[in-house]
């Protein structure tokens, strides 16, 4: 039986770039036995460790659709991750996972699905993203809705003509801040709403980003329509252990890093009351 608490060794194949602060790392495990047999679901994620500096858990924003590498899109904000990003191509990381419960995209079959992601949230939002249009088929129309506070904090944005062009989907992207060179779409994400006639009608929502955001983004999709068992998001808690050992994301008798990250907002709203 596979010992969770020890990581599989996986190898940086290749950074990139998103923003100043925002780096997505391709890895492959060492073993390639390894690399075939992990599969995950869109929303999981992973504990990330840099030997000898400590362990933090990450998202994973690539689609089990594509197995022959995983992304970790990491914002370089702590020592961990400070660490991660002062690696190189060919250096190594230790991986445990996947852990939590990934989105519940069965819930969105024949339905529209809409996601709506602040900053660095887009990326888990990007695996299901990805897994979606992989699996088109599956589901009806999808839009995309994306917002950060400035254009040099827009992730992904080699992903954004694709999704532009994709049969079936419509992309809009706003920032908080322009600047003189920027052309696009200025205020919060909440305000392509009307652009994008976002409605509740058969529609299930993926929201992701940060804390601030959330609220406002669940009441006005309410306003519109949207039922609370439709409206599916992520709570930050901080997760050490990733099995529900160390209890620093307990929430009454839930623990976060195993029946989370993601949730329904009727969901929630229980959670809430055990808080």
């Amino acid at each position: 039986m596979k010992d969770l608490y020890v990581p599989d060794i996986a190898v940086i194949k290749e950074k990139i770039e998103e923003t100043g602060d925002v780096t997505t790392f391709r890895i492959q495990f060492q073993d390639p036995e390894e690399q075939k047999l992990f599969t995950y679901r869109p929303g999981q994620y992973v504990m990330v460790s840099v030997f000898g500096v400590g362990e933090i858990p990450i998202s994973i924003t690539s689609t089990p659709t594509r197995s022959e590498f995983i992304e970790l899109a990491i914002k370089n904000v702590g020592l961990v991750s400070a660490a991660v990003h002062r690696l190189h191509e060919k250096d190594e990381l230790g991986i445990r996972g996947p852990f939590g419960n990934g989105f519940p995209y069965e819930i969105a079959f024949d339905k529209h699905l809409l996601f709506v992601a602040g900053g660095i949230g887009l990326a888990p939002l990007r695996s299901l993203i990805s897994f979606s249009l992989d699996m088109q088929d599956r589901f009806r129309k999808i839009d995309i809705l994306y917002g950060s506070r400035t254009p040099s904090d827009l992730v992904f944005r080699r992903e954004f003509k694709l999704w532009e062009g994709q049969e079936g989907v419509s992309f809009w992207v706003t920032v908080d801040r322009g600047t003189e060179m920027w052309k696009g779409r200025t205020g919060l994400v909440t305000s392509l709403f009307e652009e994008a006639d976002v409605n509740g009608e058969d529609t299930v929502a993926f929201v992701c980003g940060p804390p601030v955001m959330i609220p406002f983004v669940i009441r006005d999709l309410q306003a519109r329509g949207f039922s609370d068992e439709f409206i599916i998001s992520t709570l930050e808690r901080h997760m050490k252990c990733g099995v529900g050992k160390c209890g620093h994301c307990c929430i009454g008798e839930r623990y976060i890093c195993q029946d989370g990250p993601v949730y329904s907002y009727e969901e929630m709203k229980k959670l809430a009351e055990a808080w």
